[in-house]
């Protein structure tokens, strides 16, 4: 297994600094991770850091809240592909798919499809504030909006990625559709755990510690 090639080396902290996405994109580039999953802000640092290498620029959208509007969310997302992102993770509108309208997540997810400009797309549900029913229900609607993965937290909320919420979204997408766990994953145990449960993308900030087995 090559877990590498499935880690999102991700840093998003408030506060991090360019020393600390250099470095991010150093251990990337070095492990040759899937991406490195950084803030707007930072897509055109990492972007020049890591020109050359097969590792991706990934960035966030509506985060970490969701509660974004949809048209912004699209104008985020376009803007991060000119500034050299290759894929984007959206938040979905949290609230709407608590109030069970997923005809609004579905259209918010097609709206923001059409901004990412044919990059991937995977849409975080933050899985932990949602029922089975609104996780499935989500899931559903992001594959008929065209996502590319549905993702199962920010890593910002009460709860990150679960085995058994894994298991369930992969169940609810279909064999081929991404299924990315992040939030929480702090060992190589727990990455395999996930990929076990039907995980094809894993995002953490401890990549290093995975591929090396600490």
């Amino acid at each position: 297994m090559e877990i590498n090639r499935m880690i999102d080396h991700t840093l998003l902290k408030p506060d991090a600094s360019i020393e600390a996405i250099k470095k991010l994109c150093e251990e990337a580039r070095s492990y040759e991770f899937a991406s490195v999953c950084v803030n707007p802000c930072f897509v055109p640092v990492a972007s020049k850091l890591l020109a050359g290498s097969i590792v991706k620029v990934c960035t966030v959208i509506g985060f970490p809240l969701g509660a974004t509007l949809p048209e912004v969310k699209k104008f985020e997302a376009s803007e991060a592909v000119k500034a050299g992102a290759q894929e984007i993770d959206m938040v979905l509108n949290i609230s709407m798919a608590k109030e069970h309208d997923y005809d609004f997540i579905e259209k918010e997810v097609r709206l923001v499809k059409e901004g990412c400009g044919g990059k991937l797309l995977k849409v975080i549900l933050e899985t932990c504030l949602l029922t089975d029913e609104e996780i499935v229900e989500c899931c559903r609607a992001c594959v008929r909006a065209g996502a590319d993965y549905v993702k199962t937290s920010t890593g910002f909320s009460k709860g990150g990625a679960t085995v058994r919420h894994v298991a369930m979204m992969r169940e609810a997408v279909g064999p081929t559709f991404g299924v990315k766990a992040s939030g929480g994953i702090h060992n190589r145990f727990e990455a395999e755990d996930m990929i076990n449960a039907g995980a094809s993308r894993i995002g953490a900030s401890c990549g290093v510690k995975i591929v090396k087995g600490e």
